[in-house]
């Protein structure tokens, strides 16, 4: 359908003022219209402030840019779009919106009264990090397996420029290293210790072998000769002469100058003003009110409900020592480790896959048409990474769920094989972002939601749950293993706040979490290490699951037999993501029909 601009709408009405169209109808499309307008403007100038983000929702019109978006001016750029949408916000008429523009209207409130506020603390003096940094994402594009595109010689100038770009970003996050040392915002010192490899494994070895010559490697065969010639030569040099020097300096300058004035505490907690900031992430990351203390008292409850649960686990495989012990025998047992190589493991997903597929059409009644695949996570960034999924830019390729596999012989089917596909996978991720972005209908913005965590991944935790309705968890290690995934979104409840609020040491997080599931040191390390760096990220999980679960529950006993967990599924999935505030209110108007149709 056309959209029609309120100046037309005007002008419309009065040419035809002998059939004067009702005054709500004209109020509700001039509202309508101010916020297509405005929802638009904001994604196309979000996109021209954010390359990056461009590039991973397939949009191709800045493949060529990076910018460093810690630095100050680029803030002040982001902090007038945030508040002039907010100022247009206001001027808009709420109540005239029919239901998808109230939760589109909602939706860009609620978000950036937050995001707005962010942008008042100095954290971007911490310009990248083991976990989240941006320069992870760049050797991803330069992998050739990512969004960035490498089929035209168009696109191989794109990435050129881009590469060159990356070199002045590298730079410009020394500077801001440094103005966070003479502040005294710093990393902790565990955290540099994982960046300074990161950095030298771009800066050293073979230049043919470098990650960042792969798309030489991968060019085209329709490519000329000439073609071929010309773009080996300018990538060799970018590399040698900017982005390896770059990444030493980098390097050199973490190991010699700021590792040895980084930081002995773990959490935000000790910056100034870092307990406000947190509390905002809090309320970023979860979409609720909760405050940090009743999240950490909801995480101890959690742990110890699903303690239970594991203990009779325990019970039925006939183990009879403590809980802790029966994790060591599960993480040592060679029974239990089958694998000789990744390729072993990448077979076992897609065997889950297959297990699943007769039963899905019960629980679900869409499926998302984009195509997916199981690949290995890319060695360069396996030691730092957790499983994931990462969306298809264009609905044609493939949305992949990556695997971490550092060594194939020690991979643990109970560590929650099942689990982590239904979450990462089918129907978690893939479903949600897939569908969502499938939609031709919603607003860009929405479409490709970089910021509703708690609704994405706490859908992703809920879909773990319905492991035995997909014909899953009927061996109880792989049940101990989900048992266990879930356990661990419920001491991120514990630990994340406990980090960044409560005092709580990098290590005696470790200690707690090993205390309480079957996971390594160094898994728990790496997973603590990145709480430490992403404050509130990682309660979006246990928070919007217990929603999701909590919904279910109450439309279950409202409608008795004529509950549909597809209909619940396909109402919760259909209209995308969003506050976790706004799908409740949903979900509630959602049940109301169906009871009506029911009666």
């Amino acid at each position: 359908m056309a959209r029609i601009s309120f100046l037309a709408v005007f002008v419309f009405t009065l040419v035809i003022g002998c059939k004067e169209q009702p005054k709500e109808q004209v109020k509700s499309s001039a509202a309508a219209d101010s916020l297509t307008v405005l929802m638009d403007r904001y994604f196309q100038e979000r996109m021209a402030l954010f390359p990056i983000e461009a590039t991973n929702n397939g949009i191709s019109t800045y493949n060529d840019k990076v910018y460093a978006e810690f630095t100050d001016g680029h803030r002040a750029k982001v902090k007038s779009l945030y508040a002039q949408t907010l100022s247009a916000l206001d001027r808009i008429d709420r109540e005239a919106l029919d239901e998808s523009g109230k939760i589109s209207y909602d939706f860009m409130k609620d978000y950036h009264e937050i995001l707005i506020q962010e942008l008042d603390y100095p954290f971007n003096l911490l310009p990248t990090d083991q976990m989240f940094g941006a320069h992870l994402g760049f050797g991803q594009f330069a992998s050739g397996s990512s969004s960035q595109p490498f089929q035209t010689e168009a696109d191989y100038q794109q990435w050129l420029s881009r590469m060159d770009g990356i070199a002045q970003w590298t730079d410009s996050a020394i500077v801001y290293f440094r103005k966070g040392m003479d502040a005294g915002i710093v990393h902790p010192k565990s955290l540099v210790l994982k960046l300074i490899p990161q950095f030298q494994s771009m800066a050293t070895g073979s230049l043919e072998q470098h990650l960042y010559y792969t798309p030489v490697k991968l060019m085209p065969a329709g490519f000329s000769a000439e073609a071929r010639q010309v773009i080996t030569d300018r990538y060799t040099k970018m590399i040698r002469d900017r982005i390896m020097p770059a990444n030493q300096r980098m390097a050199s300058f973490l190991e010699k100058e700021y590792l040895p004035k980084a930081r002995t505490t773990s959490g935000y907690g000790a910056f100034p003003n870092g307990d406000a900031f947190y509390r905002l992430r809090v309320q970023l990351h979860t979409t609720t009110k909760k405050t940090p203390d009743e999240i950490y008292q909801l995480g101890l409850s959690e742990v110890a409900r699903i303690r239970k649960e594991m203990e009779l686990v325990k019970a039925q495989v006939g183990y009879q020592g403590e809980l802790s012990d029966f994790f060591k025998k599960v993480n040592q047992d060679p029974a239990l480790m089958p694998f000789k190589k990744p390729e072993d493991i990448i077979t076992a997903y897609h065997r889950i896959h297959e297990t699943m597929k007769p039963q899905l059409s019960q629980e679900f009644s869409v499926s998302p048409k984009t195509p997916f695949e199981v690949r290995q996570t890319e060695a360069f960034r396996a030691a730092s990474a957790s499983a994931e999924y990462n969306p298809s830019p264009d609905n044609k390729k493939p949305g992949i769920f990556y695997v971490p596999i550092l060594d194939a012989t020690t991979y643990n089917v109970a560590s929650g094989m099942e689990s982590l596909f239904l979450h990462e996978a089918i129907p978690g991720h893939h479903y949600q972002i897939s569908l969502q972005r499938e939609r031709t209908d919603l607003p860009k913005i929405r479409k490709y939601d970089p910021w509703s965590n708690a609704y994405a991944e706490g859908w992703a935790l809920y879909c773990e749950s319905l492991g035995k309705q997909l014909g899953l968890y009927k061996d109880p290690y792989q049940y101990l293993g989900a048992l266990g995934d879930e356990m661990h979104r419920a001491i991120r409840l514990v630990v994340d706040v406990g980090i960044h609020a409560k005092g709580m040491s990098r290590e005696e997080a470790i200690e707690y979490m090993m205390a309480n599931e079957q996971i390594s040191e160094q898994g728990a390390t790496a997973e603590i290490e990145r709480y430490m760096s992403g404050p509130g990220q990682a309660l979006g999980y246990k928070i919007g699951a217990l929603k999701i679960r909590e919904l279910r529950t109450k439309y279950e006993k409202q409608l008795g037999a004529a509950f549909s967990p597809g209909a619940f599924h396909t109402a919760f999935l259909e209209d995308g993501s969003m506050p976790l505030s706004t799908i409740e209110a949903k979900m509630d108007r959602w049940a109301n029909a169906q009871l009506k149709k029911k009666n």
